[in-house]
């Protein structure tokens, strides 16, 4: 794994024990010594620590950087109260996904955190269509930590009682340790849990606290994409790509009504009138074979209708999931389906997302 960037928590992860992998340009943890699966129940019922640092971390500074960032995206961010995210995507002229982003409203603009795999492309972007009175500036100084679950809440007051307090997509200032932190309370799990944006200088103390407190331990990619599966997630290459419209992958609740200045926006528009003709749904696997990403779909007549976008073994339910893009006209629930898989058919059902439900920290208003 030569070549490659570290995160500013590589040395923790080899003093965890941690199997490493090439993931997005990075030397990344997999998993740990106990496993997979091990990690992806204990983030369900406990607390799971995720070093998320590859991730791409910049801002627009500027008195007019929501109202730019709208003309990007499907809308919504001038009306983000301070300390609100927002979940979107920036499109492309053909109503394509560059890539999913969660933006912040900030004093001085808007933060935003892009993928790790689409940063260097998500930049350019940015630099090239923002207008000339904002600002654009990457953050390559910074760390980004996760801790998620039940137990999330809990762990986090004892560092910052204003963070523990917060409701879902909101975000604060505080510190943590000592040390002046970005608190968001989301995740990537389905589950209750915050993101910390603090100094790479810091991020290893803070980690290591954190990981010191009871029902705290580090997960790795290996978990944190079967928790996202489980939790209907789209990833960024599966889901998601400059091919696959937001309609096709079911954001239709990411669109402002009524906005309609923005890249794709005629194509993007028509599918959300006309509907798409193929969705994202989900899919239960009969038997024990777990169904992986690009398993070509087939109808009972034995048509091609769809293609497995994300497919594995859900630990949570014991048995294989996967999420699919198929044919508009066969995403009803319980449509039955077969998969190709080593020149073997195996049956799957269409069913709801999320597999699991969302447990998210949401206050009524």
């Amino acid at each position: 794994m030569t070549n490659l960037k570290l995160t500013p928590l590589a040395a923790l992860h080899r003093d965890l024990g941690a199997k490493m992998t090439a993931f997005a340009g990075y030397q990344m943890p997999v998993q740990y010594k106990n496993g997979i699966i091990h990690e992806h129940l204990h983030c369900r019922s406990q607390a799971g620590f995720f070093d998320i640092s590859h991730m791409g971390q910049c801002r627009i500074f500027g008195d007019r950087a929501a109202a730019a960032l709208d003309k990007l995206t499907p809308g919504g961010i001038a009306e983000l109260a301070l300390g609100q995210q927002k979940y979107t995507v920036l499109t492309n002229a053909a109503g394509g996904v560059i890539d999913d982003i969660i933006v912040t409203r900030v004093t001085d603009g808007v933060g935003i955190i892009v993928n790790a795999g689409c940063k260097d492309k998500d930049f350019a972007y940015l630099r090239e269509r923002l207008p000339a009175d904002c600002r654009f500036e990457a953050f390559t100084d910074r760390a980004l930590l996760a801790l998620q679950g039940p137990g999330a809440a809990a762990v986090m007051a004892k560092f910052s009682g204003e963070a523990a307090a917060l409701n879902f997509l909101q975000v604060c200032e505080t510190s943590v340790a000592g040390v002046t932190c970005s608190v968001s309370r989301s995740g990537y799990t389905g589950e209750d849990g915050f993101e910390i944006s603090l100094p790479a200088a810091d991020a290893e103390r803070v980690a290591k606290l954190l990981l010191a407190e009871d029902g705290v331990e580090p997960i790795g990619l290996g978990a944190r994409d079967t928790l996202r599966l489980e939790a209907g997630l789209c990833l960024y290459g599966h889901e998601l790509n400059e091919t696959i419209t937001p309609i096709e992958a079911g954001l239709n609740w990411i669109f402002k009504k009524g906005h309609t200045d923005f890249p794709g926006a005629e194509a993007i528009l028509a599918q959300r009138q006309n509907a798409a003709g193929r969705r994202r749904v989900g899919l239960l696997v009969e038997g024990k074979i777990p169904v992986r990403d690009g398993a070509i779909l087939l109808d009972s007549a034995g048509r091609e209708v769809g293609i497995v976008t994300s497919g594995s073994f859900s630990p949570t339910l014991n048995r294989p999931i996967a999420m699919a893009l198929i044919d508009r006209a066969l995403t009803a629930a319980g449509t039955r389906l077969n998969a190709v898989v080593r020149n073997s058919a195996i049956e799957l059902t269409v069913c709801p997302l999320p597999f699991v439900p969302h447990r998210y920290h949401k206050l009524a208003r």
